[in-house]
């Protein structure tokens, strides 16, 4: 398959009118309806596609984190599919949160990145405790943020079946992350994977300890029988992945990436992965040290609004980058690892420190300091430096749709049958 048009992240707006022009379309089988409101006011829209009773309903959630806007894409050209093909519903209804946090997205705006550092000049993700799906895993019940109670109360509307959470990465391969294993669901994984040149990503850093069922199927372990696995201070079966359990359902959380590397699905045994977790643990800790030292020169009072969110974001990663080197160098660090899973390490902890310079360089440059162009400097030469390393070749939007898009379905399809 040749896909010949590249295509644009969406912003919010633009997925809201999307949809709306697909429910005037089709009204018969589609609607556009608010489930609730950001903490910045916006609106946060759903796109239903044919009614189904609670336990076979598919929810897709898109937009979950700021800095991975592909997902907006996907689900409507999912719903586009969907309304064309009928059968590709298997029987189910299917829902569609176009964007879970607007705010977010917002203050990230890359509606077709050229390049890493082009990325990185509009970079936000926000800390932890303001992602919807990671929230709960960080904040008492009344502190959450009405984007994670709008979702929660979707999910206990629904009872999906099925919840998919589109992500991306922004460099890297495909890898699919599932609260249950959907069995037969790695091979049309692979197969599109292969068909459209993404490389799978074997060892994916985010689930280091998982269980595997094939290349690039990683299954998250029952409570208390395995590690969490991501190098994240967050409990993932915390988190709103885990809220479809109680309706029997099961999450799927997809990621593509922007740029592909071939180097993450090297199944070759890596030589020496202690000597090279040490390594990369003492890089990390020296970027953040020159990130820190810059942040120290901005007070946090008086700070415009919109600057606000970015600087919050920059002091939440240089307090976690400081847990993540001692997991590198601790008693835990495997003793033997694949080539490809040192990779993906060695790209979490580049992205690391790249993302708290690009997002602090952003609050700099709105204030005029004179250090901003010596940040500038430090970006720009570690982006050119995380393209090299991964030889990175960009993946068209296209590309990145059709992708989610098969493997979403492949999802429902696998798990539908086994219910039937």
């Amino acid at each position: 398959m040749t896909l010949l048009r590249d295509m644009r992240y969406p912003t919010p707006h633009q997925l809201a009118f999307s949809a709306r022009t697909l429910a005037d379309e089709h009204p018969a089988r589609a609607l556009v309806r608010r489930v609730g409101r950001s903490r910045g006011g916006e609106p946060l829209w759903v796109l239903s596609l044919d009614a189904a009773p609670p336990g076979r309903n598919v929810l897709v959630v898109a937009g979950a984190h700021a800095n991975e806007p592909v997902g907006g894409a996907t689900a409507i050209a999912l719903a586009r599919r969907i309304i064309a093909e009928p059968a590709a519903a298997n029987g189910c209804g299917w829902h569609f949160l176009l964007c879970a946090d607007p705010d977010g997205a917002a203050l990230h705006r890359t509606p077709r990145p050229y390049s890493l550092l082009d990325y990185h000049r509009a970079f936000f993700r926000p800390p932890g405790p303001e992602q919807p799906e990671w929230a709960p895993s960080l904040l008492p019940p009344d502190r959450l943020p009405p984007e994670t109670t709008a979702l929660t109360r979707l999910i206990d509307e629904l009872r999906p079946v099925l919840q998919v959470s589109l992500h991306g990465t922004d460099l890297g391969g495909s890898w699919v992350q599932l609260t249950q294993d959907i069995p037969g669901l790695a091979e049309p994984f692979a197969k599109s994977a292969a068909e459209l040149r993404i490389p799978v990503e074997t060892g994916a850093s985010d689930a280091t300890g998982w269980p595997s069922p094939g290349p690039g199927i990683f299954v998250m372990p029952e409570p208390g029988t395995g590690p969490d696995g991501a190098f994240h201070p967050e409990d993932t079966r915390l988190s709103t992945w885990y809220h479809a359990h109680r309706y029997a359902g099961t999450t799927a959380i997809v990621e593509v990436p922007m740029w592909a590397s071939d180097t993450v699905d090297d199944p070759a045994p890596h030589p020496d992965p202690r000597g090279a977790l040490r390594m990369l643990a003492g890089r990390l800790t020296a970027e953040a040290a020159r990130v820190a030292a810059v942040r120290g020169r901005i007070p946090d009072a008086a700070l415009p609004g919109g600057l606000a969110p970015l600087l919050r974001a920059v002091d939440w990663t240089l307090v976690l980058i400081p847990r993540i080197a001692a997991e590198w160098t601790g008693p835990g660090a495997p003793a033997e690892a694949t080539a490809a899973h040192i990779g993906s390490i060695d790209a979490f902890g580049r992205r690391l420190s790249l993302r708290a310079a690009a997002m602090l360089l952003r609050v700099l440059r709105a204030q005029g300091d004179p250090a901003a162009a010596g940040l500038d400097r430090l970006v720009t030469g570690w982006c050119e430096e995380f393209a090299a390393r991964f030889q990175a070749r960009w993946v068209p939007v296209a590309t990145q749709v059709e992708h989610q898009s098969r493997t979403v379905l492949a999802a429902c399809e696998r798990l539908t049958a086994l219910i039937r």
